[in-house]
């Protein structure tokens, strides 16, 4: 299964739930969006990589639509 990997920037609230079913907000700033062909994205931040979330493809297609991620390449 290939991988598809987008460079893209949070500029709005994005929020995630996190193992323990708290909602969390991804930082601003810049991100890259993953897709396995799944129906979940991985989204990916921090300055080395360090953190991440699946979100479903809903989630970030509202994001996108919301002007909240944005998609650079």
């Amino acid at each position: 299964m290939a991988t598809t990997t987008h460079r893209a920037r949070i500029i709005g609230p994005v929020t995630y739930r996190a193992g323990s079913g708290r909602k969390h907000v991804i930082p601003l700033g810049p991100c890259l969006v993953e897709s396995l062909g799944g129906d979940s994205l991985d989204v990916i931040w921090g300055a080395r990589g360090q953190s991440c979330a699946a979100l479903p493809v809903e989630d970030v297609e509202s994001a996108q639509e919301h002007g909240h991620l944005v998609l650079l390449d």
